[in-house]
């Protein structure tokens, strides 16, 4: 860890955060999950069947319209035992998914070196899927995979014709469509439309629960029953079969008591990047399509992030995360996520926060 990552997590320790999750301490989330289990009559699971998690799986099913949904410890696990059990059904271990996506930058291969899947991109780049894109994927595939949203390309999403349109011709070549749909709870509202009709464009879906939620770890996949059976064994097979998910199952049944929060989170973000244009910045999407989206500024990384961890620690406010280098040489980037505790403050107040930080001469350069 560098020295300014040092003073930066130092200096945070103590300080106002702006953007993402406030901090918090195992104490207080076990005291807030012992509360709502009192509360609620919760019961344990037992290797993952019974009590919490069949009340949570149930719910998240009930939420995207499918008939049944299987809990996963991690969302790494959930995808790729669903991907192979769709590549067993397809009989081809191809699958068709973004260049850019979770699966290929931040799992070291495994859908390749664990279940010996053959990946062929959908999409690269900051390009959102549509029929075309499938169309260009030529062969037989045994799965189409889309990130919802594409996290890394600044957190895009498709639009909902686009989206349709890739449904309809999934089905249409009898290639199954699985929606990484980790932030999924925060994508809808760009799209004014339920979970249910987003689910409805696809075979499963797999959900975190802590991304947005705010549980303590989790993932489940929404499905049919028949492919959830199949599910339950890979997660088996896996070893994600414990002997109890009460813990994280409850944080999900937690978070999903207020989902209007999601759209507040979006519209908060919109205005706070207007805001920061206003100061010189540059955002990405401009207008952002979910509550978390990329800044740049100009400058080096080493000189702006002095800049921030130098006013973190005289202002006692995280104004930002740290920068660091964007693809156009001289500028930098950070990813901002508008959380609860960025949404109480005036964003115009935030953009001004951030041009402190980082150097309002630079920024309006």
């Amino acid at each position: 860890m560098s020295d300014l990552a040092v003073r930066f997590r130092a200096a945070s320790a103590s300080a106002e955060t702006i953007f993402g999750r406030p901090p918090s301490t195992p104490a207080a989330m076990f005291a807030d999950l012992a509360a709502y289990a009192d509360a609620h009559g919760v019961e344990w699971d037992r290797y993952g069947e019974r009590g919490a998690v069949a009340q949570l799986e149930a719910e998240v099913a009930g939420l995207l319209g499918k008939p049944a949904a299987v809990m996963f410890p991690s969302g790494v696990m959930a995808q790729q035992a669903t991907l192979r059990a769709w590549c067993d059904r397809s009989g081809s271990r191809r699958v068709a998914l973004p260049d850019l996506s979770h699966l290929v930058h931040h799992e070291q291969d495994g859908p390749r070196r664990v279940l010996g899947l053959e990946l062929e991109w959908l999409t690269t780049g900051r390009e959102t899927p549509t029929a075309e894109a499938l169309a260009r994927v030529g062969g037989r595939l045994g799965a189409a995979m889309v990130e919802l949203p594409l996290r890394d390309a600044g957190c895009l999403l498709p639009t909902w014709d686009e989206l349709v349109a890739l449904s309809t011709s999934a089905r249409d070549r009898r290639v199954p469509l699985h929606a990484d749909g980790a932030r999924i709870w925060e994508s809808v509202p760009h799209w004014d439309r339920t979970l249910a009709e987003v689910g409805e464009l696809f075979d499963s879906v797999y959900v975190s629960l802590y991304k947005g939620l705010g549980a303590s770890s989790g993932a489940l996949v929404v499905c049919s029953d028949d492919l959830a059976g199949e599910l339950r064994s890979w997660r088996q097979r896996m070893g994600g079969t414990l002997f109890s998910m009460t813990t994280a199952a409850v944080g999900g049944l937690m978070g999903l008591q207020d989902l209007q929060r999601f759209g507040d989170h979006r519209t908060w973000a919109i205005a706070l990047a207007a805001a920061l244009r206003d100061q010189g910045f540059t955002t990405f999407p401009e207008e952002p399509h979910i509550a978390t989206f990329l800044a740049y500024a100009p400058g080096t990384p080493d000189e702006v992030n002095e800049r921030v961890v130098a006013f973190t620690e005289q202002r006692g406010v995280v104004p930002c995360g740290l920068w660091r280098a964007a693809d156009v040489p001289g500028w930098v980037q950070t990813e901002l996520t508008c959380h609860e505790s960025a949404i109480a403050r005036d964003p115009v107040e935030v953009a001004g926060l951030m041009a402190a930080a980082v150097g309002a001469s630079r920024a309006g350069a």
